[in-house]
């Protein structure tokens, strides 16, 4: 992740320590402001309610400011999450589909293909709830099975033009093929760094602003409690922009039924109506 070094680490933290980090932060800040704000009355004979009024519209408009800037975070790795969702029921439509035109083709290619399709979706689901850990394997052999299915359509080319199928399928096998480039590409594609970077700064600076401006002990607990859920919320756009780390990803729901159907239909439940005498014929007279 770009950023630099405070990026990296904090994008490595664990969520745990991602929230416990921010709010440390946020204490410290306010506690950083409040001792300034105690030695600034000590050089001060009188106190400046004018000033206190000051210092209410300053921290009125930068909670404003905080408020625009979390709301725009959320949005844009929720958005980035429904992207991911929504490419999981694509892909799911798109080998559903090339697994019923592989029927259309002449054996060995059939089987061949279908084969090869509902491995590709055994590891599809294995790359989706998968960790990191253990991703650089399951990509090699993703990548392996996309070449191994485009070599069986290659093998399977004079059988679709015997059929008249050569376009339905090399289209759907193509849309398989881009799904998956377009899934990889979603999965690295994360809220920016410097906006991260910004609304961290933002919330270190309010609390610091809080520690200086409030000096009653309530409107300090209130303080605290606001810093908490703040924390929390970081942690929820912080968990949303992990996709392969984090505890919020995206359904397999649409895969895991792709894969079911697959293999309680294989390739002989499409052979029911092939062959068959029709009823009534002349083989059934007296």
């Amino acid at each position: 992740m770009q950023g630099g070094w405070l990026t990296e680490w904090l994008s490595n933290l664990p969520l745990a320590g991602l929230v416990s980090f921010l709010l440390g932060t946020m204490l410290f800040a306010t506690f950083a402001g409040h001792v300034m704000r105690r030695l600034m009355n000590r050089r001060q004979k009188e106190g400046q309610d004018h000033e206190h009024g000051q210092e209410g519209y300053l921290v009125g408009s930068i909670l404003g400011t905080l408020a625009l800037l979390m709301a725009f975070s959320f949005s844009m790795a929720l958005n980035r999450y429904e992207e991911r969702r929504h490419l999981v029921i694509q892909e799911a439509n798109a080998i559903g589909t090339s697994y019923l035109r592989a029927q259309l083709l002449d054996e060995p290619h059939r089987t061949r293909l279908s084969a090869l399709l509902v491995s590709y979706t055994d590891n599809r689901i294995a790359l989706g709830t998968g960790k990191h850990a253990g991703l650089d394997r399951q990509l090699a052999i993703n990548d392996e099975l996309l070449t191994q299915i485009w070599a069986a359509v290659v093998a399977a080319r004079d059988s679709a033009n015997t059929h008249g199928i050569t376009t339905p399928v090399l289209t759907t096998f193509n849309e398989v093929i881009d799904l998956d480039t377009e899934r990889k590409v979603a999965r690295q594609v994360r809220v920016p760094a410097p906006v991260l970077l910004l609304l961290y700064g933002f919330l270190i600076l309010i609390a610091g602003l809080l520690g200086y401006v409030l000096e009653e002990r309530r409107a300090r607990l209130g303080a605290l409690a606001l810093f908490v859920l703040l924390s929390l919320y970081m942690g929820i756009v912080a968990d949303l922009n992990r996709p392969t780390s984090g505890y919020v990803q995206e359904s397999q729901e649409p895969m895991l039924m792709l894969q079911r159907t697959l293999r309680s239909t294989g390739p002989h439940a499409f052979d029911k109506f092939i062959g068959r005498p029709s009823a009534g014929g002349a083989d059934d007279a007296p």
